[in-house]
């Protein structure tokens, strides 16, 4: 299990983050996130439990990215499968993401909000992942973000998956900091 805290002035978020069975539970005071976070947990099947209070939701989205993506990147096999694709159709929206969970961040977009733009952009570079999002289709705003985060889920479903061996031809890179 991985957990992380952040503490500032403007948040304290706690998220406890496990590979599992997707249950989420998010208690963040802005309905729309939690519901993105339950989403990402089922979709990703990771368990994944925040604790999050804030005092602007633009502070609470992206701390809550910074623990989320800090927590999946302590929880990354060696051995991941490391790349995923997935396209999600939600009604009117028709949502692509490429995913590679192999420690070089970088995110491409955009999302048509800039809150949620800015989760997933905060969310790579914490989990050291590179994401593109790309809006194939889509009228409305909550369908186009949350199929976005139902491709997340399912492309991390897919990396997370331990194949034995490490995928890059560089084989395991370790990398040690001094004080």
């Amino acid at each position: 299990m991985s957990v992380v805290e952040r503490e500032t002035k403007e948040t304290r978020i706690r998220v406890a983050l496990t590979t599992g069975k997707g249950v989420g539970t998010s208690t963040t005071g802005i309905p729309f996130l939690d519901h993105m976070m339950v989403t990402l947990a089922r979709y990703s099947g990771l368990d994944l439990k925040i604790d999050a209070r804030g005092d602007l939701a633009h502070h609470t989205i992206e701390d809550v990215a910074i623990c989320v993506g800090a927590a999946l990147e302590r929880v990354i096999p060696p051995t991941a499968a490391r790349y995923a694709h997935r396209v999600v159709p939600m009604d009117d929206a028709l949502v692509e993401c490429a995913l590679d969970i192999g420690g070089r961040p970088y995110y491409r977009g955009p999302l048509p909000s800039s809150l949620y733009d800015h989760w997933m952009r905060s969310f790579a570079d914490n989990a050291k992942a590179t994401v593109h999002l790309r809006v194939l289709r889509g009228r409305d705003r909550h369908h186009v973000v949350e199929a976005g985060f139902k491709a997340l889920g399912l492309c991390l479903r897919d990396a997370l998956a331990d194949d034995g061996v490490v995928f890059s031809t560089k084989g395991s890179v370790a990398l040690k900091v001094s004080p």
